[in-house]
């Protein structure tokens, strides 16, 4: 069966993400546009990700926990988890090897933390958006011991993608699944690399961008697992 999807989705709770980016916001938006399963993807975190789930579970929409985690070599990765508990470890770990460097708020803004009722419970005072000291191979063993899928993000933009950062997909790490931004066609990536599958997502920051690319992805059931299983399989 088709559904619609968007999994690279950000809080406000990113240096980079907009106020409006609370968590009943973004399951009433991706609502409106019909989309059927987003994920959340914070930089470097998860922290707002049990508050979207909350608000979910009341609407049908399927959330995917998710982070979107900086490797040394600077390049984001969407990585996905089949419950909040396993990315909360994820995280933990990656907080250990995350700089501890304060957020300018002046600069980056508010990191903010969000109940499910919208309420603000918090900031957090440590930058987000940085790299980790792990590698990109360390990153994706850290996601497979953890049941998760690590994907390649934006891989079509100038910075902050593998192909900008290493000019390749490394031919030993197993990445079934590389995602676009918005700005390009899926077609051309699509033929581009014919061994895996390629995902568009709308990468939001802000509320008007969720559902933006109007994808969908065949999957055997429309449940959080069988969508999982199909990110972790390839093309070949």
């Amino acid at each position: 069966m088709e559904i619609s999807y968007d999994l690279h989705i950000h809080t406000a709770l990113s240096p980079c993400g907009h106020e409006d980016m609370t968590p009943n916001n973004i399951v009433n938006m991706s609502k409106l546009c019909g989309v059927d399963v987003i994920a959340i993807t914070d930089h470097n975190t998860c922290e707002n990700v049990e508050a979207v789930m909350k608000v979910a579970s009341k609407s049908g929409l399927i959330v995917i926990p998710g982070m979107e985690i900086e490797s040394r070599e600077e390049v984001h990765l969407v990585c996905l988890f089949p419950t909040l508990e396993q990315v909360q470890k994820v995280q933990d770990i990656i907080y250990s090897h995350l700089p501890d460097i304060p957020n300018n708020r002046k600069i980056f803004g508010e990191q903010i933390l969000y109940n499910d009722e919208d309420d603000q419970i918090g900031t957090m005072n440590r930058l987000l958006s940085f790299a980790c000291d792990l590698s990109l191979d360390q990153v994706v063993q850290l996601c497979h011991e953890h049941d998760g899928v690590c994907i390649p993000a934006h891989i079509d933009r100038p910075s902050y993608s593998i192909i900008s950062n290493l000019g390749m997909i490394p031919e030993n790490i197993d990445f079934p699944t590389l995602e676009i931004s918005r700005h390009n066609a899926l077609e051309a990536y699509i033929n581009q690399y014919p061994n895996h599958q390629i995902i568009q997502n709308s990468d939001a920051h802000d509320l008007g961008y969720i559902g933006s690319c109007n994808k969908t992805i065949d999957v055997a059931e429309k449940t959080l697992e069988a969508i999982l299983k199909k990110l972790k399989t390839n093309n070949i």
